[in-house]
C-alpha cells in the first residue's frame, strides 16, 4: 500500500496495491501490520456501509465523545470525501482537505478522531464502507454545516445545485460555537 499525506496532518489516503489478471484483480484493503507500520495504530470495531443517491450530501458528523477514526473507501461509484480537524488545540483547527474516492481509484482515506467527516456522491449512486474504531453513540452525535462560510469548502456541485441533505444536516450549526474536542 502506498500512504500519502493530505493537507491536514494524521489524515492521509491510502492506495492498496491491486493485483490484477484475466479474472479481475485482488486489494488487500485492511491489514494490521503494514497500517501499523505506516502510523496507523487503529483497533476496529464496527463497519458501517452506506448507499447514496447522486447529490446526497452525509455530514459533516462527527461524535464528541467516544470519537471514531475512520477508514474510508467506495465499493461503487465516486464520491467527493471531506474532513474538517476540530481539535480545538491543533494548529488546523477548523482546516479540511477533500479527496474524490471511487471504485475506480480504490483510494481509501484515514481520519483519526478528532475531525469531522462527510462526503457528496458525485456518480449516479455510491456505496460507501468504513471501519470505525468507536461504536456509534447517538447521543454523543453532532453535526458541522456543510456550507459554513468559514470553511468555504468548494463542494463540487452544478452552479445553482443544492446538495440532498437530511433534515439534522440541514439544520447544523457553523463552527462558531460548534462543541469540539479540546
Amino acid at each position: 500500500m502506498v500512504v500519502g499525506p493530505t493537507r491536514l496532518p494524521g489524515v492521509v489516503v491510502i492506495t492498496p496495491r491491486v493485483y490484477s489478471d484475466a479474472r479481475g484483480w485482488f486489494a488487500e484493503t485492511w491489514q494490521s501490520r503494514d497500517f501499523s507500520n505506516a502510523g496507523i495504530d487503529a483497533r476496529f470495531v464496527q463497519d458501517n456501509h452506506c448507499h447514496s443517491h447522486h447529490g446526497v450530501l452525509r455530514g459533516l458528523h462527527y461524535q464528541l465523545r467516544q470519537p471514531q477514526g475512520k477508514l474510508v473507501r467506495v465499493l461503487s461509484g465516486e464520491i467527493y470525501d471531506v474532513a474538517v480537524d476540530l481539535r480545538r488545540t491543533s494548529p488546523t483547527f477548523g482546516a479540511w482537505t477533500a479527496e474524490t474516492l471511487s471504485s475506480e481509484n480504490r483510494r481509501m482515506l484515514w481520519l483519526p478522531p478528532g475531525f469531522a467527516h462527510g462526503y457528496l456522491v458525485l456518480s449516479e449512486h455510491a456505496d460507501v464502507a468504513y471501519k470505525v474504531t468507536d461504536y456509534y453513540a447517538p447521543e454523543h452525535e453532532r453535526a458541522l454545516r456543510w456550507n459554513d462560510a468559514r470553511l468555504a469548502i468548494p463542494w463540487p456541485l452544478p452552479p445553482g445545485a443544492a446538495p440532498v441533505l437530511s433534515e439534522r444536516d440541514a439544520g447544523a450549526p457553523g463552527l462558531d460555537g460548534l462543541e469540539c474536542f479540546d
